[in-house]
């Protein structure tokens, strides 16, 4: 039932329209695996082997560690309504920060969002699908706005001191540029 492909078709382009949620995947050579869930519309297909997603700041910033460490990176997405199906992108990630080379062009993809801190750029290595017969059916209500709230009331100021503050190591104590 899976199937690999060398890159993004159009169906899977289509398919990665449609979808409200996605998680990424990383790993430094030792040390956790870290697998978080995205959302809000931070997602954009920029080519048949490139992908990229506005990360917001958050409370960690494992995937920025990870990939200083070892470019390694998966990027799941599934759907939730009558069409099953799970697609794994497979490849190397890197980081573009506000001030580095690209990042006006690759921000230039994106609704401005408050918060933002960064680009998680994947280049694309394998594309996987499967079923996902197995993964429940749900309906989609709403974005959440809490974390959008969260960086406006805290301006663009207090959301840097909060990433020097919160920000600056990984969990496994791996120092994060930036």
């Amino acid at each position: 039932m899976a199937a690999f492909f060398d890159s993004l078709e159009e169906k899977h382009q289509e398919f990665i329209a449609a979808q409200h949620m996605f998680f990424t995947a990383t790993a430094p050579e030792t040390g956790r695996i870290n697998l978080s869930p995205k959302g809000m519309d931070t997602f954009r297909v920029l080519n048949e082997r490139r992908v990229a997603y506005l990360d917001l700041t958050g409370s960690g910033n494992e995937a920025a560690a990870h990939l200083a460490d070892n470019s390694r990176m998966t990027i799941m997405l599934c759907s939730f309504d009558r069409s099953p199906l799970i697609m794994r992108l497979y490849g190397a990630g890197r980081s573009v920060r506000p001030g580095d080379a690209y990042w006006d062009e690759l921000h230039s993809h994106f609704t401005p969002e408050p918060g933002t801190r960064q680009i998680i750029v994947l280049d694309i290595e394998s594309v996987q699908t499967s079923c996902g017969y197995a993964v429940p059916r749900y309906d989609f209500v709403a974005e959440r706005d809490t974390l959008r709230k969260y960086a406006e009331n805290k301006g663009e100021d207090g959301m840097a001191e909060y990433r020097r503050e919160n920000n600056r190591v990984s969990i496994d104590g791996r120092p994060i540029q930036g």
